[in-house]
């Protein structure tokens, strides 16, 4: 028979004699902790894939990737175009590589859910002074913003979209590059 100690009777013995660890109360609790794991997996499981079918806010993001505003250069405006999962106003500058703000093309414009929207930047530092929109068949919006600062310097730069509605800053995934002679 095992020998009783301070804390208790002892448990069954090991071949060494021992008392060996655990009990029906360890088993239950080791049983408790392996169920929580499993069902912290499914929700994990069901979260993850609610994510995956949750659209982006800004989607089809297009750029040019090289631009020249110049006389010389073929394409002479920066191509920018995306597509918005629910409808929202938005503001959209352009950020040089250090994350600054150099020019504004629209600010607090409405843009359609699942429409594509479309701007040409050209080139230039600053606030847009005006702008012209064309709806063209398919329903594509191009706003060319007329930005008459002097011309940015050659280098990379990134679209910022900030949505009013939902609060959200949002950047191109990509940057693209102006280009001078």
């Amino acid at each position: 028979m095992g020998r009783a100690g301070a804390g208790g009777p002892a448990g069954p013995a090991d071949s060494s004699g021992r008392a060996a660890a655990g009990g029906p109360g360890v088993d239950r609790l080791a049983r408790i902790v392996f169920g929580l794991l499993v069902l912290a997996c499914f929700a994990a499981f069901i979260v993850t894939q609610r994510l995956k079918h949750t659209p982006t806010a800004v989607q089809d993001f297009k750029l040019t990737p090289r631009f020249s505003p110049t006389p010389a250069g073929h394409i002479k405006a920066e191509r920018i175009s995306f597509k918005l999962a629910s409808a929202d106003s938005v503001t959209v500058t352009i950020l040089d590589s250090r994350d600054h703000v150099v020019a504004t093309l629209v600010r607090d414009r409405p843009v359609s859910r699942y429409k594509q929207f479309a701007l040409r930047w050209n080139g230039r530092l600053g606030p847009a002074r005006a702008a012209t929109a064309v709806v063209e068949p398919g329903g594509k919006t191009i706003v060319t913003p007329v930005n008459t600062g002097p011309p940015a310097p050659a280098g990379e730069y990134r679209v910022h979209v900030f949505l009013h509605d939902q609060n959200r800053t949002l950047l191109s995934p990509n940057y693209f590059t102006l280009v001078r002679p």
